[in-house]
């Protein structure tokens, strides 16, 4: 009964076994493995763009390239249409800001945080939140924007993108 040799003989390489046994599978077989990292590849596909968060907003167009990805999750705060304001996803009144900024920077490592800010409301407004996030420990600011804005004559001159039509 227990495991069983496997004899060559003279050196052709063929193998024998006993009658009526069957000889003992030596490989591994790994398409059960596969077919488990096909399904975690596509839950992945399917979940990854649900964890953006964020607040919808129009952001304006510009020329710029991403920025680099942090370790830390990023911190952001988002600007409305109507001047509401938002950090990360949690609305906050423009009394709360500082003092919430300051709690958070305390915590953190990292210094950078991402303005989120709708294209129809003032600059003036940007500014004002800007000043806000520089008073409450966040001198790293990002300006977050959508691509395919005017590059005034940069890499896409020819592409018609800065025409003013």
């Amino acid at each position: 009964m227990g495991a069983q040799s496997i004899k060559r003989q003279g050196g052709s390489g063929t193998r024998r076994r006993r009658r009526g046994q069957a000889a003992k599978m030596s490989e591994i077989n790994v398409t059960p493995f596969v077919d488990v990292m096909l399904v975690l590849l596509i839950i992945f596909m399917v979940a990854a763009p649900m964890l953006v968060v964020g607040v919808p907003v129009e952001l304006p167009r510009t020329a710029a390239g991403a920025l680099p990805a942090e370790r830390e999750e990023p911190l952001s705060i988002t600007i409305g249409a109507d001047g509401s304001l938002a950090l990360m996803t949690t609305p906050v009144a423009e009394a709360d800001l500082l003092p919430q900024l300051q709690a958070i920077a305390a915590e953190r490592t990292g210094d950078r945080v991402f303005l989120r800010a709708d294209g129809s409301i003032p600059y003036s407004r940007v500014v004002q939140v800007m000043g806000a996030l520089n008073a409450g420990g966040f001198n790293n600011i990002g300006l977050v924007t959508e691509t395919g804005g005017p590059d005034f004559g940069g890499s896409n001159a020819g592409t018609g993108a800065a025409s003013g039509q």
